[in-house]
């Protein structure tokens, strides 16, 4: 049974995680935005499975130890996202919670998500803003956002949600926030003069992945018995 208040407690977030120090972060920042700006490249998917950088920053020792310590010992990477919102380009993320989608489900008491901000993460250039407790409320019913003719496509939003409140997350480059598979979360359009960039991944412990797409890619171990 799903523990009452989650893997990370009332809130279901956490702050203060480290991967990086600021300095690397802040220069793979800058080669990742030389590398997408001449297409002007948004999302990238999966970057963990093929670009060493990545690779290592899902294994980084005090984020996963971050990780373990909410859902156990045996981790898997089930999905990661490169995101990088360029300057004065419309770029909002609706509502919604990483756990579920067309693909799958995951167990929240055997998985967690964590955005890594690569870049400095602020409220002038599109930070995550989240509900503390939202996911108390469980999975909710989603849809995919209007079509805007984006490259990067449609997002998922949750349906007939609306937030009187909610909390900025701004982080320096080289931080990370976990957050439960069901919070609440979205982020702003990017008003500042440079770009933000930051990694999303999903962490799932064995069992946690309730329904796949069999066209998804599958769990990459990282630590345990695999």
């Amino acid at each position: 049974m799903t523990r009452t208040n989650g893997v990370l407690g009332r809130r279901g977030l956490r702050t203060g995680v480290e991967w990086s120090t600021p300095g690397a972060a802040r220069a793979r920042a800058a080669q990742l935005v030389a590398e997408h700006r001449s297409q002007q490249r948004e999302i990238v998917r999966n970057p963990h499975l093929n670009t060493e950088w990545a690779r290592a920053a899902v294994r980084t020792p005090q984020l996963l130890a971050a990780v373990q310590e909410a859902i156990g010992q045996d981790i898997a990477v089930e999905n990661t996202f490169l995101v990088v919102k360029w300057p004065g380009r419309a770029f909002e993320i609706p509502w919604h919670q990483d756990g579920i989608d067309a693909r799958l489900e995951l167990d929240p008491d055997r998985s967690v998500s964590a955005w890594l901000a690569i870049s400095d993460a602020t409220v002038s250039n599109g930070c995550l803003h989240a509900v503390p407790g939202s996911h108390q409320f469980g999975y909710l019913p989603f849809s995919s956002e209007a079509e805007h003719d984006a490259e990067r496509g449609r997002a998922d939003q949750a349906i007939g949600f609306t937030a009187d409140a909610s909390t900025a997350l701004p982080l320096p480059a080289g931080s990370a926030l976990l957050m439960d598979s069901r919070l609440l979360h979205r982020s702003g359009t990017n008003t500042s003069n440079g770009a933000r960039v930051g990694l999303n991944v999903r962490y799932a412990a064995p069992g946690g992945i309730r329904r796949r797409d069999p066209q998804s890619p599958s769990p990459d171990p990282i630590s345990g018995t695999g």
